[in-house]
């Protein structure tokens, strides 16, 4: 758990008075917003805002522990502020991948970013869900981003949407798996395994409306990341996407059922004003892109 990001939140949150203005003044949506609260009550085991219908209250516990919140989200930002002063000096880069990035091209984008930095400087990686990225690369956490498309990117310059191979993931047994011609309809006994809706909601209502448009209507299981997908498709319940190429993986087979409509969609983002060079991460996307 990021305890200062969460801890903003409740600090904007009682400063505003209420969740859309809190959420508007951190850049964010009002529903991780309130996820993110929800889950800083439950690690410190206290409640700390009444959510009632004028807005937001802070409770007893909230009012005794705001001024030491405050204190540590300023001394975050004020620490933070000195390390990017130090990075920018040396030339490093902090960039951040969506966990839907397969880790060929994650590595591909190391690579070419390190060609462009100074001997002696160091490119960082954030691997995470398109909102906590979106959020960094604003908080200036992160100097460039490659997240999922759609995504809510306001206020930050994006590159073109690039269209990375998808496949589809179905346990091996399934019928699916042994058909001559696979539809999605033959997928409707199993569940969609997926990142949570709060990761990226735009995409995520995208590819569940992808498949109602193909006829298949079908329940959802949390997936964090792609082992965890796989984790879900060899336990014979579920069916997922993955970026990452055909692979000998017992109890799970790969179907290319509409390779275009599956794809994985990313882009470029960055805080407008940022001297980095984003081409070299536009050209590693590009070369696996569908042709």
């Amino acid at each position: 758990m990021d305890l200062i990001r969460h801890l903003s939140f409740f600090v904007s949150v009682a400063d505003e008075g209420h969740f859309g203005r809190a959420a508007a003044a951190l850049d964010m949506t009002q529903p991780p917003l309130s996820q993110g609260l929800r889950r800083l009550e439950r690690h410190l085991g206290v409640d700390l805002i009444h959510r009632t219908r004028q807005g937001a209250v802070l409770t007893s516990a909230g009012l005794q522990m705001l001024p030491r919140a405050r204190l540590l989200v300023d001394d975050a930002e004020r620490f933070l502020a000195e390390s990017k002063r130090i990075a920018h000096a040396r030339g490093d880069v902090h960039w951040g991948a969506t966990a839907a990035l397969p880790d060929r091209v994650v590595t591909a984008c190391v690579t070419a970013l390190r060609s462009r930095v100074e001997a002696g400087a160091v490119v960082s990686t954030t691997v995470g869900t398109t909102v906590d990225l979106v959020a960094d690369v604003r908080a200036g956490l992160c100097d460039v981003a490659v997240i999922e498309h759609p995504a809510l990117v306001d206020g930050l310059e994006a590159g073109p949407v690039v269209k990375v191979p998808r496949w589809l993931v179905v346990p091996s047994e399934h019928r699916s798996a042994v058909a001559e011609r696979p539809t999605f309809r033959m997928l409707a006994d199993l569940s969609f395994a997926h990142a949570p809706r709060a990761a990226n909601p735009p995409a995520y209502d995208t590819v569940l409306d992808l498949l109602r448009e193909r006829g298949l209507d079908t329940s959802t299981v949390v997936a964090a990341d792609e082992r965890a997908v796989l984790a879900a498709v060899a336990a014979g319940m579920s069916f997922g996407l993955t970026a990452t190429p055909p692979s000998a993986t017992p109890g799970v087979t790969w179907l290319g059922m509409a390779p275009q409509a599956v794809a994985l969609r990313v882009r470029v983002v960055r805080r407008a004003g940022v001297d980095i060079d984003i081409d070299v991460v536009d050209r590693v996307l590009y070369r696996e892109r569908l042709q």
